[in-house]
């Protein structure tokens, strides 16, 4: 058994009021009163253009950053976004993935409706995503859309295959699973955040628009959850071999301890 990291818990205040926690249990979702400083969103923008310029094949859309890109984790170390996810999760939490949706002008891919689950390896599922906007997410160009209340039955639902060009992701939930009257647009002003619940039915449209959409999460899973390397590999079998996107996902231990005590993590809260 792993021995356990002890990882000191911040003194600040609670982040989420009642209402909002609340809303996030209800609904799948919220959007806390929170934003990260234009320096930061600056900070973001910088590294992740030149992540790009070295490797253009993601553009568009990269599933896993952290490999590529480590500083980023110094994002998720945000104490007030630790704080939230705690309140919502617990607060023995570990970051096990960033995803970056780049959704150029004009070319950025649609992300069809989908569970993030049905991709994820760890058991038993559990994962509160952190949804930073990059730059203003609106309608025009592709804000996230969620199904309020699709989380509750705490299940993966059917999904599909789709072999439609320019997708993000190639599973798609089966039309009858989406429930149309409880659909949500996550419109965000860029440093604003969104906070969804693993099961919740989500999705975004295509960047028609002249502006970019980039967006960036950050996921969080309590460490009474196991992330099965043998799982990730049956997920991901031969993916870097097709596209050079995947490589093993590092884990890091935020705060708390490894309570299943089998997680194996490549950093802790203060950096190697």
């Amino acid at each position: 058994m792993t021995t356990p990291m002890t990882i000191p818990l911040s003194s600040e205040p609670p982040m989420l009021n009642q209402a909002e926690i609340s809303h996030y249990h209800e609904n799948g979702y919220v959007i806390p009163e929170f934003s990260l400083d234009s320096e930061t969103i600056t900070t973001i923008k910088k590294i992740h253009n030149d992540f790009v310029h070295d490797h253009p094949e993601f553009m568009d859309y990269c599933p896993a950053i952290l490999p590529w890109v480590p500083q980023f984790v110094n994002i998720a170390r945000n104490p007030r976004i630790l704080k939230m996810v705690s309140q919502l999760i617990g607060d023995d939490i570990a970051l096990w993935n960033s995803s970056f949706f780049a959704k150029p002008p004009h070319v950025g891919s649609k992300t069809p409706w989908h569970q993030d689950g049905k991709y994820w390896a760890m058991r038993p599922l559990a994962t509160c995503t952190v949804w930073i906007a990059i730059d203003d997410a609106t309608m025009e160009n592709g804000c996230l859309q969620v199904v309020s209340g699709s989380h509750k039955d705490q299940r993966i639902k059917h999904h599909e295959l789709n072999t439609q060009k320019n997708l993000a992701l190639n599973l798609e939930l089966s039309a009858t699973e989406i429930d149309h009257s409880r659909i949500n647009h996550l419109e965000l002003s860029a440093g604003q955040i969104s906070l969804h619940d693993v099961y919740l039915v989500h999705g975004s449209e295509a960047n028609t628009s002249p502006n970019p959409r980039r967006g960036m999460t950050l996921r969080f899973m309590p460490t009474t959850s196991h992330f099965d390397r043998e799982i990730e590999r049956q997920l991901f079998d031969g993916k870097e071999e097709k596209n050079n996107a995947f490589k093993p996902l590092p884990i890091y231990l935020m705060r708390g301890v490894d309570r299943c005590g089998r997680n194996h993590f490549a950093g802790d809260f203060s950096g190697d």
